[in-house]
């Protein structure tokens, strides 16, 4: 993506397309800084992060990357881009070639849209280019930061909330394991506790249904069984 938007700023020959370990894709973000640091894009490369290979932290990367070069070149792909021959290591006279056209494509594309805000209507020169890098960079990081954040906040909520699950859960198992003890099976409160453990529909609460069946065992009445079990509690 860097290489279509920038044409020959991008050293394709040096990139180790089939980097597998860490050490080999590290060499690739070095490349990738150095195309950042020419172009004076401010957004940092978190290369330790990337290299594990994690989707969340690599989705966020490619993500900024596709805005970034959507601020450049207005959202437009290049149809005469070809990255089987920019991939190619084979001689760098068709690189430099497949450069110029990419440029005079992106230059005739750019007469189809509206002029950028700047003080010239010229297309991009690297002055140009650099100006639209650093604030695209800087932008696109504060939103990329914010979501960060965002997201990790998130991460923090989901674990708080799934330990509480897993804590009531493990309470709710050792009841239903005393409950299944052979000797306490035909108990009228443990007939009472399974109705609300295996009540089948999560709209209606199981328990007036339970204090029905407790107080028919005890010869209760409804209201003597519910005043019973506030007592206890």
């Amino acid at each position: 993506m860097m290489d279509m938007t920038f044409p020959g700023v991008v050293p394709m020959h040096k990139v180790n397309f089939d980097a597998k370990n860490e050490y080999e894709m590290i060499q690739n973000y070095k490349v990738m800084q150095e195309v950042f640091t020419k172009l004076k894009i401010t957004k940092p490369l978190e290369v330790n992060k990337l290299v594990k290979g994690r989707p969340l932290d690599n989705l966020e990367f490619l993500q900024w990357l596709k805005r970034f070069c959507d601020s450049i070149n207005g959202g437009i792909m290049n149809e005469n881009y070809n990255p089987v021959e920019r991939r190619s290591r084979g001689g760098k006279e068709k690189s430099v070639k497949g450069s110029s056209k990419v440029s005079k494509s992106m230059q005739t594309n750019n007469m189809h849209q509206p002029p950028p805000v700047t003080t010239s209507n010229k297309t991009f020169g690297p002055k140009q280019a650099k100006s639209h890098a650093v604030g695209g960079g800087s932008n696109s990081s504060a939103e990329v930061q914010a979501l960060s954040k965002e997201l990790e906040d998130l991460k923090v909520s989901v674990d708080l909330l799934e330990k509480e699950r897993d804590f009531y859960f493990s309470k709710l198992r050792d009841v239903e394991i005393l409950c299944q003890t052979p000797e306490l099976d035909d108990l009228p409160i443990v007939v009472a506790v399974k109705k609300i453990l295996y009540a089948a529909d999560a709209n209606e609460s199981a328990l007036e249904e339970a204090q029905e069946c407790l107080s028919q065992s005890l010869g209760l009445g409804a209201e003597e069984v519910e005043q019973e079990a506030e007592t206890q509690t």
